[in-house]
């Protein structure tokens, strides 16, 4: 087996963890190769992952295909399986062949890919933009709204949950469209069948969109998002659900404490 390591250098402390990391696969006479977020490489059959969900998104884009397996180092690390503190037990664990791995559906549009999801907003970010939502090349319905989420089951429990988006299971086919702060009291989330292509166009000012978070193209007058063809594979090693992992990271069903 061959392994990637990808770190994050704007991460503190991951020095640290990326040369613990190192010494267990040397120590074990494992292949690797180290690269920084923004010099990744495909050369392994394997890739761990230093740094946030941030790290792991784009990590598990440009790895499509490739199991992937996040250390968290960041904040909430709803897509890590291990703790800094657990690095050994994920190397043993990934080395005797006892994880399993779970297929991801992705989106693209033009040659940006998202994991989580594609953000639509006004390039006057500063003011509420007017956006007409085409499926499959018929008009749904038009908002005014400060942006629109076009999100993935696993992006499901990202931004578009905070802007009032259901959460997916995710290995479901579908994708949500969420709109941010609408300025009616009628839109709602809605949920289609991955296989549509969803359109967003303007009449007022142009539009911008961010892939998982960032920047990806100028602005425009019109944005298709499809589903991609490459989808990512995420690396598990605990036999958590998913049910547990919203229980333990989002507080999800957690009666409130009313001593």
């Amino acid at each position: 087996m061959k392994i990637n390591v990808v770190f994050n250098k704007e991460i503190p402390a991951y020095s640290d963890i990326l040369e613990k990391l190192e010494e267990i696969l040397i120590k074990r006479h494992i292949e690797f190769q180290s690269f920084d977020i923004d010099n990744m490489q495909k050369n392994g059959d394997f890739t761990f992952v230093i740094g946030g969900d941030g790290t792991l998104l784009k990590s598990a884009r440009f790895y499509a295909g490739t199991p992937v397996l996040g250390i968290n180092l960041g904040r909430l690390g709803f897509l890590a399986q291990a703790g800094a503190d657990e690095i050994e037990r994920a190397v043993d664990t990934v080395l005797n062949g006892k994880y399993s791995t779970e297929e991801r559906i992705m989106l693209e549009s033009g040659s940006s890919l998202a994991l989580n999801d594609f953000v639509i907003k006004g390039c006057m970010s500063s003011r509420t933009s007017k956006f007409y939502l085409e499926i499959n090349d018929k008009f749904v319905c038009d908002y005014i709204a400060d942006g629109l989420i076009i999100s993935t089951p696993t992006g499901s429990t990202a931004y578009g949950l905070s802007a009032g988006g259901p959460v997916l299971y995710p290995s479901l086919e579908a994708l949500v469209i969420v709109p941010v702060c609408p300025h009616t009291l009628n839109a709602r989330p809605l949920v289609v069948p991955s296989e549509e292509k969803i359109t967003i166009k303007t009449s007022d000012k142009l539009l911008s969109v961010a892939a998982d978070g960032l920047d990806t193209t100028e602005c425009v007058k019109e944005i298709s998002i499809k589903k991609s063809a490459k989808k990512a594979l995420l690396a598990f090693i605990n036999d958590d659900s998913f049910y547990s992992v919203l229980r333990n990271k989002l507080h999800w069903g957690i009666s409130p404490d009313l001593k």
